[in-house]
């Protein structure tokens, strides 16, 4: 499923010398085990974040409560702050994030199962996304995780 996605990225990264970091929430450190298939990923992944509650957000990342408590944990705003600061701890070129609602509970009208928000930021710019899966748990995390390959492989 990640096979072909992950061998471009791969290229790009390495012939590009660019380091990467990610902050996930709903993947679980499911996009870094991805990432580190790769024999000699350590080139290019020095770091990662797995941050399930609010409370880690905050802590680790720096999401503000003030985010947290007005758009949720499942907003492209807490995304995008889950990246900046994933961005800013381990000194990458890019950070991905991922912040959903994998199921098969927690969903609300407003967010439903499957809802997930995600964040790529470099130095210069981020970049926030919004997608609606469906699916089992474990696939709405194994597309969540797709959809960032595919948009690190876009931006960089």
């Amino acid at each position: 499923m990640y096979q072909p996605l992950l061998e471009k990225l791969v290229i790009k990264l390495q012939q590009n010398n660019i380091k990467i970091t990610c902050a996930e929430s709903c993947t679980g450190g499911l996009l870094a085990s991805v990432l580190t298939e790769v024999s000699g990923s350590s080139k290019w992944l020095d770091m990662s974040f797995v941050t399930y509650s609010n409370d880690a957000k905050h802590q680790l990342l720096g999401v503000e409560l003030t985010t947290l408590a007005q758009f949720g944990a499942v907003s492209e705003q807490t995304a995008e702050q889950m990246a900046k600061g994933a961005l800013k701890k381990a000194n990458a070129s890019y950070a991905l994030s991922v912040t959903g609602i994998a199921g098969p509970t927690g969903g609300s009208e407003e967010k439903p199962v499957g809802t997930v928000c995600f964040g790529l930021s470099s130095l210069q710019k981020t970049f926030t996304y919004t997608q609606h899966f469906s699916g089992s748990r474990q696939e709405i995390r194994q597309q969540a995780v797709c959809f960032c390959l595919k948009i690190l492989l876009e931006i960089i």
